[in-house]
């Protein structure tokens, strides 16, 4: 059993480069992803396109299932355990994709990494830990902004490294998956005091016992519903914007690896610097609305955006998106008890993946139709336009919502 806690400073330092490194292996990959499935399934960009948000799909339903039971074992026996399978999971799924002769192998790796996908949820739980109800909007932000940094080096690597082959990625995705967990077991301190563990509750401990945990806390289940419903509507953006680049501008791996940078640069900083005075400033409640009010305007200006130029204007006005998840997140957290917080957070990160699972897997097929002979207009826009749409309903759902 581990010692409590007693650097809070450095338990915060130590899940930020985890949280940083792991960010940054995924983004390695997504540059590469199209062309490594055309490659191994020998498909056209509009048929990779499909498969790829199925590829996503299955990663986010191994993760839905087992998102509460990690979240529920780590309110047992303490967040650190639970981290580093998950960055073991990683390591073998970044391999198995380096070394895929099939489509099989590659839905099998998502598999693996989805079943291992804990970290982000189990993250928010160890910072929960240590950290006040009124700051935690300002620490999920932090978080944020380490995946956002992760997203800067990721893509942009990744797409330089794409030049040797779709396959290189995965192995150096591999190797940072592998150093991270070493950073882990050597350096990573538990921050789950003893006095706060409890006995695992397998009622709750799935997708849908979670909702036990939603429901008797009050007003938690609410604002999981406009959580759930932004999710699913974010996810046009790992669902199709290296194939949108592609087929819109003619984007090559490296454009496609810089454009992700660059809008993790302004994801990292707009949730690192700027959550915590904001939420100060305004409240938890507004700077969600205007993160959701943000993401709908900047869905709808990508499908008009005429070049690069716009795409760049457009990366900079986004930022203020990043306020939504942690301010939501923050919201739901206060209300919970400490001993709960992990089956929150894993709850959380079940909600998220399934739909992102569901959102990915709608705007893939509706970019894939509006590309295909089938569709009476072909666009590679028709997605953004209907995710802006979809953006209203959480805004208007937390406006209606009186604040409490």
């Amino acid at each position: 059993m581990a010692e409590p806690l007693k650097n809070p400073r450095r338990a915060t330092v130590f899940i930020l480069i985890v949280v940083f490194f792991d960010m940054a292996g995924l983004g390695l990959i997504l540059p590469v992803l199209p062309r490594l499935i055309e490659e191994v399934g020998g498909l056209q960009l509009q048929d990779a396109a499909q498969v790829g948000g199925w590829l996503y799909a299955v990663y986010s339903l191994a993760l839905f299932l087992t998102a509460p039971l990690l979240g529920a074992l780590s309110d047992r026996f303490g967040r650190r355990p639970l981290l580093l399978v998950s960055l073991a999971g990683l390591c073998v799924d970044y391999v198995l994709c380096a070394l895929a002769p099939s489509l099989l192998w590659l839905f099998l790796a998502r598999i693996v990494a989805g079943i291992c996908g804990a970290t982000q949820g189990i993250a928010n739980a160890y910072v929960a830990d240590f950290t006040a109800p009124e700051d935690r909007a300002r620490a999920f932000g932090w978080l944020g902004a380490a995946l956002g940094l992760g997203f800067v080096l990721g893509p942009a690597l990744g797409g330089l490294l794409g030049a040797f082959g779709p396959r290189v990625p995965f192995w150096a995705a591999a190797a940072l998956a592998a150093l991270n967990l070493l950073w882990g077991l050597r350096a990573l301190p538990e921050t789950l005091a003893p006095e706060n563990r409890r006995a695992v509750v397998w009622r709750e401990a799935n997708p849908f016992g979670i909702l036990t945990v939603f429901r008797r806390h009050k007003g938690v289940l609410p604002l999981v519903a406009i959580y759930a419903l932004y999710f699913f509507a974010s996810a046009v953006y790992p669902a199709v914007w290296s194939y949108w680049g592609i087929a819109k501008f003619g984007w090559s791996e490296v454009t496609i690896g810089v454009s992700l940078a660059a809008f993790g640069i302004v994801w990292a900083l707009f949730q690192g610097l700027f959550t915590g005075p904001v939420v100060a400033r305004i409240g938890e409640r507004r700077a969600a609305l205007l993160g959701l009010a943000i993401a709908g305007l900047a869905a709808a200006g990508y499908g008009l955006v005429p070049g690069i130029v716009g795409v760049v204007v457009l990366l900079i006005f986004h930022g203020p998106e990043g306020f939504a998840q942690p301010a939501l997140t923050a919201m739901m957290s206060a209300r919970v008890p400490e001993s709960e917080q992990g089956a929150l957070q894993g709850g959380l990160g079940a909600v998220t993946n399934l739909m992102m699972l569901a959102g990915t897997l709608f705007f893939a097929q509706v970019f894939g139709y509006f590309l295909s002979d089938a569709a009476p207009v072909q666009s590679p826009d028709a997605a953004y336009f209907a995710a802006a749409a979809l953006l209203a309903v959480p805004f208007v759902m937390l406006l209606r919502r009186k604040e409490t």
